[in-house]
C-alpha cells in the first residue's frame, strides 16, 4: 500500500525546481525511445532531444513510468533504462492507474505524457506526430486515446500532424467537435508528418513563438474546457520523405494489413513498420527530423511562455 511519502507522480529535482521558479520546461515522451527507435540509436536521439532543449535555455521533462511511479524528468540511469529495458509497456492515460497498482514500467505514449505533464504542472509538449481517426472508422470505429485526452487536457503539442496512415481529414474534423484549437507554424495546411503538407487546410496560422504563448494566455483568460493547444509545425520540405515513394509505400502497406488481417492496436505498428522498411529507412530519418524541429519549436514556445 503506498502512502503519502510514496507518490505515483514524482518530478526529478531539476524538473520541480524549474516549475518552483517558473522556468521554461518542456515534457518529452518516452515510447519514440522504447518503441520507436532501435537499439543503440535510440538512446543516442533521447539523449539529443534533450540537449536540444538544454541548449536553448529549457529543462528537458521526459516522462515514462518505473516501477508504477510515473516520473517526469529522467536522470541517465532512468532513461538508459527506458531505452535498453525488454518488456516495457506502451501506456496510454487510461493504463496508469493499472501500471501504478502494478508496478509496472513502460513508456508513455502522446495520451499518458500529455496527461502526466499536465498533471505536473508543464504547458508545453513536443512529440513527433499525433494519434487519430483510423482509416475505416466507420466499419471499426477505431480512434485514437491521444484526441480524448487532448480535448480534456489544458496542455500544447507541438507536432508534426498526425501520422500519415490515418484518416486526416477524419482527424481534423474530430479535432474541431471536441473543441481543440489547431494552428499551423508558418502554414495554412495540415502538415504530413513524414510530408511537409497533408494538402488539408487549416484555418489558423501563427508565426512565432510568442503567438502560441499569446494563445494560451487567451485559453486561461477566457477559461471553459481545458483543451489542448496544438501546434502543427511541417518538416521542411527538404527533409520530407519523397510524396511518391510515401504514397506507394503506404498503399502497399495498407493493402498488406488487409491480407493479413492485421487490426486495432496492432495496424499503427505494424503499417509503421512497413515503411521504415519500404523506404528503405527514410521515413524513419524523415520522422527524426520532424521530431528535432518539433522539440526546439516547443523549446522557444516554453521560454515565450515563461516570459510571459
Amino acid at each position: 500500500m503506498r502512502t503519502a511519502a510514496d507518490p505515483i507522480l514524482r518530478p526529478s529535482d531539476e524538473v520541480a525546481e524549474a516549475l518552483v521558479t517558473g522556468a521554461p520546461v518542456v515534457a518529452l515522451e518516452s515510447t519514440i525511445i522504447s518503441h520507436g527507435l532501435p537499439q543503440p540509436r535510440n538512446l543516442a536521439v533521447a539523449r539529443e532531444l534533450e540537449d536540444i532543449v538544454r541548449a536553448a535555455g529549457a529543462v528537458p521533462a521526459t516522462i515514462a513510468v518505473l516501477d508504477g511511479v510515473a516520473r517526469v524528468g529522467l536522470d541517465e540511469v532512468e532513461l538508459e533504462r527506458i531505452a535498453t529495458e525488454s518488456g516495457l509497456r506502451k501506456l496510454g492515460q487510461r493504463d496508469l492507474p493499472v501500471a501504478a497498482a502494478l508496478k509496472a514500467s513502460g513508456a508513455t505514449t502522446v495520451s499518458a505524457t500529455s496527461f502526466l505533464a499536465a498533471r505536473a504542472g508543464i504547458r508545453i509538449f513536443a512529440t513527433g506526430g499525433l494519434g487519430g481517426v483510423h482509416r475505416g472508422w466507420t466499419q471499426a470505429q477505431d480512434e485514437s486515446a491521444d484526441l480524448d485526452t487532448l480535448a480534456r487536457t489544458r496542455i500544447t503539442v507541438v507536432c508534426a500532424g498526425v501520422k500519415s496512415i490515418l484518416d486526416v481529414p477524419s482527424t481534423l474534423q474530430r479535432l474541431e467537435t471536441r473543441g481543440v484549437t489547431v494552428a499551423g507554424y508558418r502554414t495554412d495546411t495540415f502538415p504530413g508528418f513524414y510530408l511537409h503538407s497533408s494538402g488539408e487546410p487549416i484555418d489558423w496560422r501563427i508565426e512565432s513563438p510568442d503567438e502560441a504563448a499569446a494563445i494560451m494566455r487567451g485559453q486561461d483568460g477566457f477559461g471553459g474546457q481545458e483543451t489542448a493547444l496544438i501546434v502543427a509545425n511541417p518538416i521542411p520540405v527538404d527533409r520530407q520523405l519523397d510524396p511518391a515513394l510515401h504514397d506507394r509505400v503506404l498503399s502497399e502497406a495498407l493493402a498488406a494489413a488487409d491480407r493479413a488481417g492485421v487490426t486495432g492496436q496492432k495496424i499503427t505498428p505494424f503499417l509503421l513498420d512497413y515503411l521504415v522498411r519500404g523506404t528503405g529507412g527514410a521515413s524513419l530519418e524523415a520522422n527524426l527530423a520532424a521530431v528535432r524541429g518539433n522539440v526546439a519549436l516547443a523549446t522557444q514556445i516554453a521560454l515565450a511562455w515563461s516570459r510571459a
